[in-house]
């Protein structure tokens, strides 16, 4: 067993929870967004949005892009333009709607899409562009002024937020700048987990009407089914342990902004920063699921994750391979992807949950240190 596991997901315990159990048994409702879900949905939208706009759970963030996709979409395109940097999820997603994934590089700074280059594949893709799907990296508060200019002018897009909920930048979330849907993960390994569930939101009161519709077979308030669908609604258990998380949440968000704060720290104090070490640079206040870092160019982020877990350290590559480089989708087309490849060559992910101790960190930091110094003196570092 690894000293230091990656991730131990904390999910809120029932004692917490029971008393909403006895509202689910008194009212025999289990879903079809039943009396707990209406109550989770409000208070979210009362807690994280000033009541401003409005959300429509579901019972998955792929679900959740699955359905804002393919009810946002141009009909007449052929591409949905999204990072290769992201979970296969967002890709998988597209072609559920009959769209091809067209990927996009990355920015150097915060591993989000690189909007000049993707402004160039716009022009050059024309009438074939049905939507934009940015990735909202590692939870980061990415200002989407640029996305709201394209739906302003008649392009869709969908932001990928699955790891953002509860982000903010200056007291505002990522859709201060967006009016467009925005979906994000409720699943067991993010900050707000619940096991599992996503949420859909957006400024457009008739887009979430029509997800949650969607999300509802297609049904109208007649059970006739007017627009296409399939099942995405939450069950009331999940609403259950939402509601639950919600009290909880905020010093879940210290706690993990603490943790990654703490390995900055101690990462610049034995010298790793100063030594081609890099930590992926994210925007506002970020409930952090994981600490994500580059190892110096010319070694492997695989090389580095094998050596600290014959050290103890449980470590991930998060997304690597990039989703180009990955067999199913490497026939879709693509802008170059030089800085992609360059991230997903080198990332490395360290462990971060709540109850890890400073004394955990010390030894990640420790570990990480030793492979630092055996890797230059193995010369797996290139010249």
């Amino acid at each position: 067993m690894m000293r230091i596991p990656f991730m131990k997901p904390n999910l809120v315990k029932n004692k917490e929870y029971n008393s909403y159990l006895n509202q689910i048994d008194d009212s025999r409702i289990y879903s079809n967004y039943g009396k707990l879900n209406t109550v989770f949905e409000e208070k979210i939208l009362s807690q994280f949005y000033n009541g401003v706009g409005y959300v429509t759970t579901v019972n998955n963030a792929t679900i959740g892009l699955m359905t804002s996709i393919m009810l946002s979409k141009k009909d007449s395109g052929r591409y949905a333009i999204m990072p290769s940097f992201t979970f296969s999820a967002t890709a998988q997603a597209a072609l559920w709607c009959g769209l091809e994934p067209y990927f996009v590089d990355i920015r150097e700074e915060d591993w989000c899409l690189n909007e000049k280059l993707l402004a160039k594949h716009i022009e050059k893709l024309g009438e074939e562009v049905a939507i934009i799907v940015p990735y909202a990296t590692f939870g980061t508060v990415v200002d989407l002024s640029y996305y709201q200019n394209l739906i302003d002018n008649g392009l869709p897009v969908v932001i990928d937020a699955a790891a953002s909920f509860g982000s903010s930048y200056k007291g505002e979330g990522i859709e201060s700048t967006f009016s467009g849907p925005i979906v994000y993960s409720f699943h067991a390994t993010k900050s707000f987990g619940i096991g599992e569930g996503g949420l859909v939101y957006s400024k457009n009161k008739s887009f979430i009407k029509k997800v949650r519709q969607a999300g509802n077979f297609g049904f109208d308030t007649t059970r006739e089914t007017v627009q296409i669908g399939l099942n995405s609604k939450m069950s009331e258990y999940s609403a259950a342990i939402g509601l639950a998380t919600l009290s909880v949440f905020p010093e879940k968000k210290i706690i993990r902004q603490y943790i990654k704060e703490k390995y900055i720290v101690k990462m610049k104090k034995c010298g790793l920063l100063d030594n081609g070490w890099k930590v992926h640079q994210t925007r506002g206040e970020v409930a952090h699921q994981n600490v994500s870092v580059l190892c110096p160019k010319g070694c492997s982020g695989a090389v580095i994750v094998d050596l600290l877990n014959q050290l103890g350290v449980e470590a991930r590559t998060y997304f690597s391979p990039a989703c180009h480089q990955q067999s199913f989708f490497s026939k879709h087309p693509s802008s170059d992807l030089y800085v992609t490849e360059d991230v997903a060559s080198r990332v490395v992910n360290l462990p971060l949950w709540e109850e890890l101790q400073e004394e955990d960190i010390d030894y990640v930091v420790h570990a990480l240190s030793n492979v630092d110094r055996k890797v230059k003196e193995l010369s797996i570092y290139g010249a």
